[in-house]
């Protein structure tokens, strides 16, 4: 009975969810509110793959601008090389002014849509997983795997800075078009949208799967006691790198996205900062929840376009505050708020149960008793 109540919980929230992003928000919010929505369910995309890695794995993954960042540029290459083509031209337009005439020959597959999507998906998998395997099975993990993503993200950063043939510092931009569709029809700005939100309630349905697997099962108890599981005969770093594998496919689609959507990529989405906020979003939207991460990277970001306006160099000051704030007291964020209040009231002592009357002890005599009888 319990467990078709939370199936049928789930099917609601995931209608509500849908209702909310492809109803509400398209009716409500104008064209540049709705791309601005589109951009934060993109990092919200991210966010779900850290709280699986982080919340349910106890994995503190400092290096997701680096998937993020594959992502995003794989998809930039395909567009550059297409808009260069209806054009007339054979190499993109930054190329030109380089005085580059012929593609590089890592750019030449991108030609494809279908490869550009393929290797979207199965390369920063394929780089997550490689690394996982050599970090996880040297037993690798606390502090030591977050400084090893995170000097990951900046050596990426560094390299893009440094590689012309990517825009340099720049990174690419001036995107027209995506698959054949403009991209300055609004119609078409809405398409990605929709597409954002779509992707964003799969990825959610997908972690919520994992979670209620036994591989979930798994998952939490080698964040809670590794050398247990090992006992009972798992390996851990498979499991972990499932997970970490999972987050980098999530941050590559993501950044995919993200290219299209706000017309460009550059290394300054790639590096340290960039995987910094992420991690703030999930920590203060409450990462071993489902949805606190989505609404936490929703609320951090959304905060950070308004209040970044009014108040540029105190934003960073705020953000950094709030995450000690919530890091040193609500560990579980604010979406876990809720689950602590319930706890509350679960403990609440009951009220005193009424007494019940007590019936008169019986001093009637047995021999009397057996003669009333007779």
């Amino acid at each position: 009975m319990r467990t078709l109540l939370g199936r049928w919980q789930t099917w609601a929230g995931f209608g509500v969810a849908a209702v909310l992003l492809f109803a509400v928000a398209p009716a409500v919010l104008s064209d540049f509110r709705l791309s601005l929505l589109a951009k934060f369910l993109c990092f919200a995309i991210v966010a779900v793959g850290i709280g699986l890695a982080w919340g349910r794995g106890g994995m503190l993954v400092l290096g997701q601008g680096v998937f993020f960042g594959l992502g995003g540029y794989m998809m930039g290459m395909h567009l550059k090389i297409a808009d260069a083509h209806l054009r007339g031209d054979a190499v993109p337009d930054f190329m030109q002014i380089a005085g580059v005439r012929e593609l590089p020959g890592y750019w030449a597959p991108f030609v494809s849509p279908a490869f550009t999507l393929a290797a979207i998906v199965l390369l920063p998998t394929g780089i997550a997983a490689a690394l996982g395997l050599g970090v996880f099975k040297r037993r690798v993990k606390g502090a030591y795997f977050a400084i090893l993503s995170q000097a990951l993200a900046a050596a990426l950063a560094i390299l893009l800075v440094g590689q012309t043939s990517l825009g340099g510092s720049n990174g690419l931009n001036r995107f027209r078009t995506f698959f054949g569709f403009a991209l300055n029809d609004p119609v078409n700005r809405r398409m990605l949208y929709f597409i954002a939100a779509a992707v964003l309630l799969v990825v959610v349905a997908v972690v919520r799967q994992l979670m209620a697997s036994r591989y979930g099962e798994l998952l939490v108890a080698v964040r809670d006691g590794e050398e247990r599981v090992r006992f009972l005969g798992y390996d851990p770093a498979n499991i972990k790198v499932v997970a970490y594998s999972v987050a980098a496919l999530f941050a590559s689609i993501a950044g995919a996205l993200f290219a299209p959507i706000v017309g460009f990529i550059a290394p300054s989405q790639v590096g340290i900062l960039p995987s910094i906020a992420f991690l703030i979003g999930v920590a203060i939207g409450g990462r071993t929840t489902l949805l606190g991460p989505v609404l936490g990277a929703i609320g951090v970001a959304w905060a950070q376009t308004v209040f970044s306006e009014r108040f540029p160099s105190e934003w960073t000051y705020a953000q950094g505050l709030l995450f000690i704030v919530v890091v040193g007291f609500m560990p579980a964020g604010i979406a876990g708020l809720g689950a602590v209040f319930a706890r509350r009231r679960l403990r609440r002592p009951k009220p005193p149960a009424e007494p019940q009357p007590v019936s008169e002890p019986d001093t009637e005599p047995d021999s009397q008793k057996v003669g009333a009888a007779t």
